[in-house]
């Protein structure tokens, strides 16, 4: 069962930015405006508490557990900021998911058997995070519930975190 303990500070520290910074590259990849960028945190959130509160992987669990602390949720926030600062819109995709491609090779390393279901769970965020707001409404009307830009961006970090496309 991997643990806290079998990473490094700096590894820990990026296995609890991973979650934020999944659903970031998908929120950067399209931005939805203020009600939309809401709904995407709240998206994010959401998929965090049930990871708390549910049964399911030890390490998940931990990350989770570790973003509801202080100094969690500062690691958290300091990831992001390293990420948006001094970056244009346009780079910040593509700063989360080199960011994430660091986060796989550390689970790849160290998490054994927890590696597949934590990348799965960040893919999941993702997920959760594109579907969250309504794209291209007219006035609230109308509107899908993915963009193409936020389909292509899951790919993106599918294949980033090592994990197989599903099937179409």
């Amino acid at each position: 069962m991997s643990s806290k303990s079998d990473f490094s500070p700096s590894e820990w520290k990026k296995l609890v930015q991973s979650p934020l910074l999944a659903g970031y590259a998908v929120s950067a990849a399209d931005p939805s405006g203020f009600i939309g960028l809401l709904q995407e945190a709240f998206a994010a959130a959401r998929m965090l508490a049930e990871a708390r509160a549910g049964a399911g992987d030890a390490l998940i669990k931990s990350v989770a557990e570790e973003l509801l602390t202080s100094s969690g949720r500062a690691d958290a926030r300091e990831g992001v900021r390293t990420i948006v600062q001094g970056a244009g819109l346009d780079e910040i995709k593509p700063r989360a998911l080199d960011a994430l491609h660091q986060v796989a090779a550390v689970l790849d390393a160290k998490a054994g058997e927890h590696a597949a279901p934590f990348k799965s769970w960040l893919l999941d965020i993702a997920r959760k995070v594109a579907e969250a707001g309504l794209e291209d409404t007219f006035l609230g009307f109308g509107g899908i519930r993915m963009s193409e830009t936020e389909k292509a961006t899951l790919a993106e970090i599918t294949q980033t975190l090592g994990l197989d496309a599903p099937a179409a």
